[in-house]
């Protein structure tokens, strides 16, 4: 399974270097506007088609799963690159098919994928660092405050297994020197408020100026890095 894990990420690197070699990137920036065009065009496609997923066992689907997330993100007050990697946090259950499951549970590595998913749409390094930690999070709250285990759901007491269980104490300790921990640890909280069939939020529709913003202005930063 680890194997075929690792296939599956080295799947979405190669398409990004055929992506980066088919737009042809010659320092005027139009290979990166064409890029984050059809980045934005890439998200929404992926997410809308959530709208018809179960999210493994819990009583929402991916997509409002991932607006939940966001929603409780913007009230929390979080800059744009935190609420962005909360709205996009799961899309590697949903952007690598064929990939290897966790059994009834979702893709294994997910957060891994996504990450280089998000990493190849052009997406920031912060986007991309929070969204591939926010396994480890709840690997480090079960290893710090044990009780944490108990306030699981089912499905996240059932991925955590798969997902290597809880942090050993140094493995607890290397997380608390993560500049990123905090905010890490936050996505986590947003993710398990993430899971009410009744709330109402904002539809992704209302995050298409963001994540269109976002995605020019890294897109503005490679261009200048390269002239």
């Amino acid at each position: 399974h680890f194997s075929d894990c690792c296939q599956a990420c080295r799947n979405i690197v190669r398409r990004s270097a055929r992506r980066c070699k088919d737009l042809s990137f010659d320092g005027d920036g139009e290979g990166e506007r064409k890029m984050s065009s059809e980045s934005v065009d890439a998200v929404f496609q992926l997410l809308l088609a959530a709208s018809e997923e179960g999210y493994i066992g819990e009583p929402v689907s991916q997509l409002q799963h991932a607006l939940q997330a966001a929603y409780f993100a913007h009230k929390a007050g979080c800059d744009e690159e935190t609420v962005l990697a909360a709205l996009l946090h799961d899309v590697g259950h949903l952007c690598e098919k064929g990939a290897p499951k966790m059994d009834a549970l979702g893709v294994m590595n997910h957060e891994r994928l996504g990450a280089l998913w998000l990493k190849d749409l052009g997406f920031s390094q912060k986007v991309c660092d929070l969204v591939e930690g926010h396994v480890s999070a709840k690997r480090y709250l079960t290893g710090k405050h044990p009780e944490y285990h108990d306030k699981l759901s089912d499905a996240s007491k059932g991925t955590l297994v798969w997902q290597g269980g809880p942090f050993t104490p140094d493995e607890v300790t290397a997380f608390e020197k993560d500049p990123l921990g905090g905010l890490k640890l936050q996505m986590r909280h947003f993710d398990d408020l993430a899971k009410d069939p009744s709330l109402k939020v904002p539809d992704l529709e209302s995050y298409r100026e963001m994540i269109r913003d976002h995605l020019a202005q890294e897109a503005q930063k490679r261009v200048a890095e390269s002239a």
